[in-house]
C-alpha cells in the first residue's frame, strides 16, 4: 500500500491556481480600446492591411472577415480587391470610423459590432479571415484561434499580423508593464508573434502555415511628437498615463522616450522606429 507524504499530496487536496476573470479583463479592454482615439493610430498602419491581402491573396468576389478590425485598415484593402467584406469590432466607434472611410472611397462594407471569442456567423461561412494587430489582444488565445478556425471554409486562409516580443511594441508594453502589470494568469498578446504559439494555436488544423517577420515604420517629428500622439490617442498608452500618479506618469515617460530613442533610425531630423510584426498566413486543411 502507498501512502503519500507531504511531497506528494495528492490532487484533491492540491491548491487550485485562481482562474482570471476573463470577462472582468474583457470589459476593461474594450473601455481601453474606446479610449482615446485609436482611428487617429490606424491609419498610419493601412500599408500593413495592403500588405497582408497581397500575402493571403484576397480575391474579387470571395468572403472576408475582418476580426477586431479597428478602425478598418485590412478592412479597405480587401474591398479594394473588390472583395465581399464584413468588418467587426467590440468597439462601436471604431466601426463607424472604418464606415466613414469606406464610404469615402465608395467602397461596399458591411459592418457589425461582434466579438472575436464568439463571432456571430456560421460554420465556413468565409473563404478568408483576417486581422491586423487585433485578435492577439483577445483575453483566450485558443478560443479566438478556434473562431478564427470555424469561421473559415476548408481550403480557406487566415491572415494574421502581430506585433513580436521583440520588436519595438512588444519592447513597449514591457515598459508599460513595469509600471502597471497585466491580470495574473493572461497569457502575453506577444506570444501571437512568435511562430511556435502560431503552431500551437492552429496547426492541428491547418494544411499550411506560412510567416515571415516583417517591420512597420512609425514615422514622427520626434519622440516626445510620438508620445504626445500615443499618449492622447492610443489606448493601452492613454489608460497606462491616466493610472499613475504625477511622478508615474514622468517616470513612464522618461522610460517611453528612452526606449523611443534608442530605436530611432531617423537620426536628428526625425524619429523612424521600425516595427517589428509577424506576417502569417495559414491554409485551413
Amino acid at each position: 500500500m502507498k501512502i503519500a507524504t507531504s511531497a506528494q499530496a495528492s490532487p484533491a487536496t492540491a491548491p487550485q491556481k485562481a482562474q482570471p476573470d476573463f470577462a472582468a479583463i474583457k470589459a476593461k479592454q474594450q473601455a481601453t480600446w474606446a479610449s482615446g482615439d485609436f482611428a487617429v493610430i490606424g491609419t498610419t498602419l493601412q500599408i500593413v492591411g495592403e500588405t497582408l491581402a497581397e500575402a493571403v491573396d484576397v480575391c474579387a468576389g470571395e468572403r472576408v472577415l475582418d476580426i477586431a478590425a479597428g478602425n478598418g485598415n485590412v478592412t479597405l484593402a480587401a474591398a479594394r480587391r473588390f472583395a465581399k467584406v464584413t468588418s467587426t469590432d467590440y468597439v462601436p466607434a471604431l466601426l463607424d470610423r472604418g464606415a466613414a472611410r469606406a464610404k469615402a472611397e465608395g467602397l461596399a462594407v458591411s459592418f457589425q459590432t461582434a466579438d472575436a471569442e464568439a463571432l456571430p456567423f456560421a460554420d465556413g461561412g468565409f473563404d478568408v479571415a483576417l486581422s491586423t494587430f487585433g485578435a492577439m489582444f483577445t483575453p483566450t488565445h485558443t478560443r479566438t484561434a478556434d473562431e478564427m478556425l470555424r469561421v473559415v471554409r476548408g481550403g480557406g486562409r487566415i491572415g494574421l499580423a502581430n506585433w513580436t516580443p521583440e520588436g519595438f511594441i512588444g519592447q513597449l508594453f514591457k515598459v508599460i508593464g513595469a509600471y502597471l502589470p497585466p491580470p495574473t494568469g493572461l497569457k502575453s498578446p506577444a506570444l501571437w508573434g512568435t511562430e511556435p504559439h502560431i503552431a500551437e494555436l492552429f496547426g492541428s488544423q491547418a494544411a499550411e502555415i506560412r510567416s515571415e517577420r516583417r517591420n512597420f515604420n512609425f514615422r514622427y517629428l520626434s519622440a516626445a511628437h510620438w508620445l504626445e500622439v500615443f499618449r492622447t490617442y492610443y489606448g493601452p498608452t492613454h489608460k497606462a498615463f491616466a493610472a499613475l500618479d504625477a511622478a508615474g506618469q514622468t517616470a513612464l515617460a522618461t522610460d517611453i522616450t528612452a526606449l523611443l530613442e534608442r530605436m530611432n533610425i531617423g537620426g536628428q531630423r526625425s524619429l523612424v522606429v521600425p516595427a517589428e510584426y509577424l506576417e502569417v498566413v495559414i491554409v485551413k486543411a
